[in-house]
């Protein structure tokens, strides 16, 4: 599963898996497990806006605290998201 960054945000991992690529972009967060149960869902547009699918077991806090970190990070996501699948951002 490639991960977006090697460090955790909040606690968890922000990843996609193998089987994502035929969606949009998008960033799963998990803990060390990696899994989709429980992990929370986040589609990503062009400006870097997070739109939430599911919230998995994450907080409200937790929640908008990726929402800015994917926010201020997204471009150099995305880098990591064309080397894997040819679909763009949400919305697009």
């Amino acid at each position: 599963m490639p991960k977006y960054f090697y460090f955790k945000i909040c606690g968890y991992y922000l990843y996609f898996t193998s089987h994502c690529v035929v969606e949009c972009m998008h960033a799963h967060a998990s803990d060390s497990k990696l899994t989709e149960s429980g992990s929370a869902k986040f589609f990503i547009k062009r400006n870097g806006d997070a739109v939430l699918q599911e919230r998995g077991l994450l907080t409200d806090r937790e929640i908008n605290r990726i929402k800015a970190f994917i926010k201020d990070n997204y471009k150099a996501m995305y880098i990591t998201w064309r080397e894997k699948s040819d679909n763009g951002f949400y919305g697009d």
